[in-house]
């Protein structure tokens, strides 16, 4: 083989390597950017919900839903007014928050961008739809 065509095979696994490189530092920095929320089951929810403590429970579905029925005690920020600033309704950063909609889809997306807020207790279990406890209206 010509030493020509070594160096530039040399060259093309230099590149790869180096292009590789590159692509698992940007993983790894999206990766710790990526907001991070829990989800329990509805049943662990409502284990939770039995006794009094210092939590909010948010529906973030619209607010029409949610007159029309929620779980007892929660507080309304429809999904959709969640956006790049932390809402007034929740000024604590640090509290447990835990968040549900009416099927779960919602829900998971509120959580993500809480998190992504900088919230650091955000629990995620599902959707009304699988509450069977008291509805408040």
């Amino acid at each position: 083989m010509k030493l020509i065509t070594r160096i530039i095979i040399a060259l093309a696994i230099a590149v790869v390597i180096i292009a590789g490189a590159f692509v698992a530092l940007y993983f790894i920095k999206t990766d710790k950017k990526r907001a991070k929320y829990t989800s329990i089951s509805m049943e662990e929810a409502k284990k939770i919900f039995a006794t009094p403590g210092d939590y909010i429970i948010l529906d973030v579905r619209t607010a029409s839903e949610y007159a029309n029925g929620h779980i007892p005690g929660a507080i309304n920020v429809a999904n959709e007014k969640i956006g790049d600033k932390k809402p007034e309704e929740l000024p604590d950063t640090d509290q447990f928050i835990y968040v549900y909609c009416r099927t779960g889809h919602r829900s998971k997306l509120a959580s993500a961008k809480l998190a992504k807020l900088g919230y650091t207790n955000v629990i995620e279990f599902g959707g009304i739809m699988s509450w069977d406890g008291k509805i408040e209206k």
